[in-house]
């Protein structure tokens, strides 16, 4: 046992191969991992997996094998919806650390906690970040979606691409002529070479989603009436995730659904319980690569 202990060690804790361990020992590599097999066996190695408090493992696994997802990260629930927003908005910064390569090139589109996820970023590998649709310009924070892709380019180091327009135009040749300024042409012209995009997620309802407070009252009861229930970068959703086409289309300055389909990475940062049937449709969808989010949402993704 005391050899049992010793080797234990050498693998555990010092980092030693155990083609190194058997040579120290005298002993063959198979007797070796017997030796590893009975300090586990015994209990004189226990391994103990943690996970810092604020992260849920076991959603995160099976809402990631649930959905067939790349990355699925949940929060646990804190009883206060504006820290569950920050922490999922530090989870996500900290996965964009971790995943973004140099010479991606990166989407991101607005929302309050993609606004908190670029504000805890602290390191980015050097890419070209794109703003992925328009402002809402009467918005309390309007500029919101600008300053993200500036700070992202900030850390980075590299090329920033923002829109300075709306993302909601009065009519489709509005839309049209802006779409021909040089500076959001170039945004645009970047849409077809994203390699990830970080998107967040909208319900039907003037709580959660900035395109529904953007339009009239007609125009929601209207797109309501066709089905909408999800919308996610001005792209609107029916209940089975199917896009649902309407005038909008044309006259929004954003990113289009099948763009997005073509992007290898995409990462939704979307959370609290208002939004977990939105979050669901989203996902039927196929769009979405990625997800963080928080155990209210995961516990009735999971129940579904």
């Amino acid at each position: 046992m005391v050899q049992v202990a010793a080797i234990a060690r050498r693998f555990y804790l010092d980092g030693r191969s155990k083609v190194e361990i058997a040579k120290e020992f005298g002993l063959s590599r198979f007797k070796v991992a017997r030796a590893l097999e009975t300090a586990r066996d015994s209990g004189i190695v226990r391994i103990d997996i943690r996970l810092p408090a604020q992260l849920d493992a076991e959603r995160s696994d099976r809402l990631r094998e649930a959905f067939g997802l790349h990355h699925a990260i949940v929060v646990a629930e804190s009883g206060d919806p504006v820290q569950t927003r920050r922490q999922i908005g530090t989870v996500a910064a900290d996965l964009l650390s971790e995943i973004v390569t140099a010479d991606d090139v990166l989407g991101l589109t607005s929302g309050r906690t993609l606004e908190i996820m670029c504000a805890e970023l602290d390191r980015l590998a050097p890419c070209t970040i794109v703003q992925l649709n328009g402002v809402i310009s009467d918005h309390p924070n309007a500029t919101g979606p600008v300053e993200t892709v500036r700070r992202a380019a900030h850390i980075s180091g590299g090329s920033a691409y923002p829109i300075y327009a709306p993302l909601v135009l009065p009519d489709a040749a509005t839309a049209r002529t802006l779409r021909a300024d040089p500076g959001i042409a170039a945004a645009f012209a970047h849409f077809e070479r994203l390699t990830k995009a970080v998107v967040a997620i909208g319900g039907w309802d003037e709580q959660t989603s900035t395109v529904y407070q953007a339009l009239g009252p007609d125009e929601r009861a209207r797109y309501a009436e066709m089905g909408v229930r999800a919308d996610m970068s001005a792209q609107l959703f029916n209940t089975k995730g199917k896009q649902v086409r309407t005038d909008l289309d044309d006259r929004v300055l954003s990113v289009r659904a099948e763009q997005l389909r073509r992007v290898p990475e995409v990462i939704a940062v979307a959370g609290g319980a208002a939004k977990a049937g939105a979050i669901g449709i989203m996902l039927r969808t196929g769009l979405i690569s990625s997800l963080v989010t928080d155990a209210s949402v995961a516990r009735v993704l999971l129940a579904e």
